[in-house]
Parts: structure tokens; sequence; C-alpha cells
């Protein structure tokens, strides 16, 4: 079996867990035998186009020509029997949909986040929780709310496209939802639910870690609405020390945040962005995982990793974080009040949960579970 993995990587800059899983996919598929052609740009591509490369960006999103020669001339050589495509933004546009659909190959599409409906993709806007344009023709609230970057002309240019291809979405073959949180999203977009499979992400099995650990780590992006604000709240209404060290991993527009309670709470450490086998080696140090989003979070790679590691979880109620975490954690409402008393109880009861947590990644989230479904949800759409 061919099939063409196409990815929109996000930008080196900002790390990426849906980065980290296409790779992982890739791998595991050629692993079990598939024979797997990545059609891949970058949104690093851009600090190196020309002035008139970077005239035309903004319509990328509705159609990108490159993208559709390159991707037809891989189709002509290779044959592919499935094209599955993440994410199409902006360098390769849905368009890539109907490219393949005029060389009849049928497309997959995982569904990352809300962006058939939603300019940012988010349904998070000015720190709440926003639907405003689920259900509209055109998003015409996207452009009112500058939502797409802060602009209001770029946020024009997405609600153009989500407008555009509201059939081309339509037309996918079969979706892929991670969670039964984007299958209700699909449903409300009117996928009828035999075109969706509900499958999550796995990651590789690199172990799980020794002892119990102590304490907490929060690794995301910090942006307000990854909750770094809502974890430091509810710290804070803990003495110093209480709860054993949070250890903060991660870079964004929040980190003087995280820097200055480093500075004002001795329980409380800032390691920065460090690599990926560091970032396992803290997860393994501490004893819980806390993922506090404040939107509807589809499939945050850290719960899977901390899973993996044997370590539960403390998360919010939003998207599909209660779907991931299951049994192996902690569910609480998204304020400082509930996430402070999540965090007492898995101080108290985070190592009783070591050995469940390893074993739902093993049973959930492993290579071995997920790869062959999604064999088998590619063998369903060419029968």
């Amino acid at each position: 079996m061919k099939v063409v993995v196409a990815h929109n990587r996000y930008a080196s800059g900002a790390p990426s867990g849906e980065n980290v899983i296409v790779d992982a996919e890739i791998a595991q598929l050629s692993t079990a035998g598939v024979s797997v052609l990545p059609f891949l740009r970058s949104s690093d591509e851009i600090g190196t186009f020309s002035t008139a490369q970077k005239v035309l960006l903004p319509l990328s999103p509705i159609r990108n020509g490159e993208s559709q020669r390159a991707l037809e001339k891989l189709i002509k050589a290779e044959k592919p029997d499935v094209l599955h495509l993440h994410n199409a933004y902006p360098l390769l546009s849905p368009w890539v949909v109907r490219t393949a659909h005029a060389h009849n190959v049928p497309v997959v599409h995982t569904v990352h986040n809300y962006r058939q409906v939603c300019a940012p993709g988010l349904y998070f806007r000015d720190g709440h929780i926003c639907t405003e344009c689920r259900g509209k023709a055109f998003a015409l609230p996207a452009i009112r709310h500058a939502c797409y970057r802060g602009s209001k002309a770029q946020s024009a240019v997405m609600a153009t496209t989500l407008a555009v291809h509201r059939g081309t979405w339509r037309g996918v073959d079969r979706f892929i939802a991670l969670t039964d949180r984007i299958a209700e999203h699909l449903r409300d977009f009117g996928i009828p639910d035999e075109r969706i499979t509900v499958k999550p992400n796995g990651i590789p099995d690199t172990g799980a870690a020794t002892g119990t650990g102590e304490g907490f780590v929060y690794v995301a992006r910090l942006s307000p609405e990854k909750g770094l604000e809502l974890v430091l709240d509810a710290w804070r209404r803990h003495p110093d020390g209480a709860l054993g060290p949070l250890r903060i991993i991660g870079d964004g527009p929040l980190r003087p945040l995280a820097e200055a309670a480093a500075r004002d709470r001795s329980d409380i450490s800032y390691l920065g962005v460090v690599p990926n086998t560091e970032v396992r080696s803290q997860l393994g140090a501490s004893a819980c995982t806390i993922v506090a989003s404040t939107w509807h979070d589809v499939l945050p790679t850290v719960v899977l990793e901390s899973l993996c590691a044997g370590r539960p979880a403390l998360v919010t109620d939003r998207g599909g974080l209660p779907f991931l975490t299951g049994d192996a954690g902690w569910v609480t409402e998204a304020t400082p009040e509930a996430l402070a008393e999540g965090l007492a109880k898995a101080h108290v009861g985070a190592a009783g949960l070591a050995t469940v947590a390893r074993r739902r990644y093993e049973e959930h989230f492993s290579p071995d579970v997920l790869t062959q479904r999604l064999i088998d949800v590619y063998r369903s759409v060419l029968r």
C-alpha cells in the first residue's frame, strides 16, 4: 500500500506536538510495511521567500499553486492508494483534497483542531471559549474580532478560505477524530457518522520511568489558552513547598509569568525550552503532570508522554483531556479553586496511579495498537 502523508509543519520556533505525531506516524507506518510518501512543507520556508512570494502568501490558504503542482507530479509518478492529510495551512491549503480527488486518490484527514469552522482553529479568543462562527456560512465574527493573528485583514482571508473550502472538507472520504470532542465537532459540521473514525494519536514507547517521582511538571506553550496563569493561581493557594516542586517547561508570550513565579517561590523552577529527552527526564522525575488548558484542547502530546512514563495527569475538563486521561488521573473544572483542590488530591494519590497510567498507555496509545487501526482505516476507504 502506498500512502501520501501530507503535512504543513509548524515553525520550528514554536514546538509542536502535531509535528512530533506526524513524524512518529510516518515511522510507525513504514515499520508496518506501508510505503509512505511524505509530502511536507514547513512554515520555516516563509522566512526565505522572495518579495513576490510574500505578497502572494495571504492567498496561500485558499490555493497554493506550487503545492498543487508538486502534489500532482508526485501522484502521477507514484500512483498512491491514499492521501492522508494532517495540517494544510498555510502552504498546502485544503486544495490538496481536490487535487487528490482529481486523480481518483481518496483522502483521509486527521483533524487536529477546529479549523473547518474557526479561523484560528481553537474555539477560543480573548481568554474564553468562543463558538460564534459555528453554523455560519461566512465567519464574519472572526473578522470583527481579528481572530487570526490579531489582524482583520488576515482574518478576512482565513474567513474566505473557510467559506471556499466548506465543500472541500465535506468531500473528504474519511475523517480521523482524535477524540470524542472532535467527532462531535465534525458531526456539528455536517459529517455523517459513517465517515468519522475516532482514533487517538500514539507515540513511540520510550519506557516507564523508575520510581514514582516527586511533585508536578507542566509542559506547554506558554500562551493563554494553555492555562499557565490558572496553574500559578492554583499553586499559590498552597504554602510554599507543600506540594513538592513544580517544574515549568516551555516558551511563549507568558514566559515572564513563569520567570517571575520561579523567582518568588522556592518550589517553582522554570526550565525554558528543553530537548525531548530532557522533557522525558522531567516527566519521570515528577509524580504527576499538569495539563490545564482553558480551550477545548484536542490531544496534547504531553498527556500521552506522561502516561507512557507511568505518570498520571491532572487535567481540566476541556476538549479531549478527560478522554485521554481516563482513570489515570484527575479531571477538574478550569478554575483556580478546582485546580487547587485537584493539586492536593494528586499530591496524595499520584504514586498509587503510576501503574494505572502505564497500563492506559499500553492499551490505548501504543503504536502496536494504533498503527494497525490506521491501516484498517486506509483499507476501508479503498473498499
